[in-house]
């Protein structure tokens, strides 16, 4: 991971990109989070991807609330009992080490085997704050993550599944079987994930999306049906955020998005009008 600046080469490298924004936060006085690994982990890759990307350094706000809000609904989510992270492509994610954790909450992070060797080794000499494992496993391979989430799920009784910047690269019936198959194991009970509009997809996919095309990680993933989508394959939408409206509490995004940010959202699940946020899905209950 450490030729080529500035190239996105595969899906991977969009990891250092979303560092990159993490660092910038923890700069801040106000920030929403801190990560004090962020900037270690990026190592000035993610620095350069974020400028020679078309837009790459457009939005912060978006990226740092999408942050903020995945932390806020798992620290809910522990505080009701969960005793079991799973982070599905966990990427350079740095949460067992910068949150405040139970000791005993078991955490299992899953990735390709590259980024978690890279990650290993930058973090070597730091402590998590919680009981934390790594599983070397491309996601995509059906059998193989199958049986890795069915040795997980014992693992835990309330078990929390993380997406955060996933779904978006997939095409539909690869997110429908990922869900699926999280929804088969029965101590998974709630999913944080992020999603977006098909207006919103359609808009990325002209800019930033064109040059990830390239390097083999297009932007695929806007259902209609928003967070409904997930009811055939065995999850309840529980909440849901616009990270427009949730920055802009905050100040953050620019005044004329701040301005629109005061229209009511949208009911319309098929509406085109460009939405992001990020949502917690809870397993529907057998019988």
């Amino acid at each position: 991971m450490a030729d080529s600046p500035g190239t996105v080469r595969n899906i991977s490298d969009t990891a250092l990109w979303a560092a990159y924004f993490r660092a910038q936060e923890t700069k801040r006085p106000d920030a929403l989070f801190r990560d004090p690994y962020a900037e270690k982990l990026e190592g000035g890759r993610g620095t350069e991807i974020a400028k020679s990307l078309p837009e790459g350094q457009s939005h912060p706000w978006a990226w740092v609330t999408r942050t903020y809000l995945f932390d806020k609904f798992l620290r809910e989510e522990i505080a009701n009992g969960a005793d079991l992270v799973v982070n599905c492509a966990a990427g350079l994610d740095a949460r067992p080490y910068r949150m405040e954790l139970p000791a005993n909450l078991h955490w299992v992070e899953l990735d390709l085997p590259e980024i978690v060797a890279y990650k290993e080794g930058i973090l070597a000499n730091e402590k998590p704050r919680c009981v934390l494992e790594r599983i070397r496993l491309d996601l995509s391979k059906v059998d193989e993550r199958r049986r890795a989430l069915a040795e997980i799920g014992a693992k835990g009784k309330r078990g929390v599944i993380l997406t955060e910047g996933l779904l978006i690269y997939l095409r539909p019936e690869e997110v429908g079987s990922l869900a699926k198959d999280l929804s088969d194991v029965a101590s998974l009970q709630r999913w944080i994930l992020d999603i977006h509009s098909p207006g919103l997809l359609r808009m990325m996919q002209r800019r930033t999306g064109r040059a990830l095309e390239k390097a083999g990680a297009p932007f695929r993933f806007g259902p209609p049906e928003r967070a409904g989508f997930f009811r055939p394959f065995g999850w309840e939408p529980a909440q849901a955020q616009g990270l427009l409206k949730t920055a802009t509490q905050f100040g953050r995004p620019p005044l004329l998005l701040r301005l629109l940010s005061k229209l009511p959202e949208s009911k319309d699940p098929l509406s085109n009008r460009p939405w992001s946020g990020v949502c917690l899905l809870e397993r529907k209950k057998v019988g």
